[in-house]
């Protein structure tokens, strides 16, 4: 079994991979609400150098036709 293979999905199965995902973010954060409050100023920091570094590829990629 590996799980690094390449797959494809479509855009309705991202769309459930994401909404499961963001729902399983809010039950432990509201399951650890008091251990991840100690820890929110790095999550913060770890949150928004991710989506900089993402914004930067993005804007960096050449328009496609």
């Amino acid at each position: 079994m590996n799980l690094f293979k390449s797959m494809t999905l479509t855009w309705w199965q991202i769309s459930l991979f994401k909404l499961g995902m963001l729902a399983l973010g809010v039950l432990i954060g509201a399951y650890l609400r008091d251990v991840l409050a100690l820890a929110l100023p790095i999550i913060a920091v770890i949150a928004a150098a991710c989506l900089i570094y993402i914004s930067y590829i993005w804007i960096r990629q050449p328009a496609q036709a």
